[in-house]
């Protein structure tokens, strides 16, 4: 096992309210290698997104360690974080193209290498021949493969995901599961994959962690394996079911 990329010990996080302090994590503790696509997995409301938004540096936290980084890949936020959200949050007036641009134009990237770029890109998810097409021309599953591609367009070295096939329909959404298995194998990028979805997250992980009811604490983290390229009829194996199973008994449902 070579040197995290990701290195998380006893983290906790407390927001001030109204009502009182809040415990939102309580104590989230992880190594997560290079290259690797870990799902994070959890009920509603445990915890999953802040702890997405302290490993994108968007929230601090209150104890523990958080290291990101390693000798081999340093490690710099505002360059190095790909964020994908439930919506697609293109902006309606820009077409394709210009929305998986955008955060080369923030970083003040080179233009005419990022263009190259974020057209491979829409090429890779599938989307070569609607750079010019417009947000409402797309349907919701081609609206997030340009969200994807727009995290990628700066070649940041970590992909953050907030349930981003969680507003699609139960086809499009397995659909959206390959696709994703095949951009993190042509992309070799590290990604961290929220959802609250137990048999997406068995599907998609190469590792799997799994949160407790908030405030969130790791009950398990385990490796996911299953051959790749995963294929959907694998949902019907018996090593399946028993991934699946060890996640329903964690969180109580079993």
């Amino acid at each position: 096992m070579g040197e995290p990329f990701i290195h998380l010990d006893g983290v906790r996080k407390v927001y001030e309210t109204r009502a009182g302090d809040f415990l939102a994590v309580s104590d989230v503790t992880m190594d997560i290698l290079p290259g690797e696509l870990v799902s994070l997995v959890g009920p509603s409301g445990c915890g999953k997104t802040t702890l997405l938004k302290i490993l994108a540096g968007l929230h601090s936290y209150d104890a523990g360690t958080v290291r990101i980084g390693n000798a081999a890949f340093p490690f710099d936020p505002k360059r190095d974080v790909g964020m994908v959200f439930q919506q697609a949050l293109l902006l309606k007036w820009r077409r394709i193209l210009d929305n998986v641009l955008l955060p080369a134009e923030i970083l003040g990237l080179p233009m005419k290498p990022a263009r190259d770029r974020a057209r491979d890109l829409l090429a890779m998810v599938g989307l070569a021949g609607f750079e010019q097409k417009y947000p409402y021309e797309l349907s919701g599953g081609m609206q997030q493969r340009a969200a994807i591609a727009r995290a990628l367009v700066h070649d940041p070295k970590l992909v953050l995901m907030d349930e981003p096939f969680g507003a699609l329909d139960a086809l499009t959404r397995e659909k959206m599961n390959l696709e994703l298995l095949r951009i993190w194998k042509e992309s070799g990028k590290t990604i961290i994959f929220v959802t609250h979805g137990i048999q997406e997250a068995v599907f998609v992980g190469s590792r799997v962690a799994v949160l407790t009811a908030g405030p969130a604490r790791m009950a398990d983290r385990f490796e996911v394996e299953l051959p790749y390229p995963r294929t959907l009829d694998m949902k019907t194996h018996d090593a399946f079911g028993t991934y699946t199973r060890r996640i329903y008994a964690l969180l109580g449902m079993h």
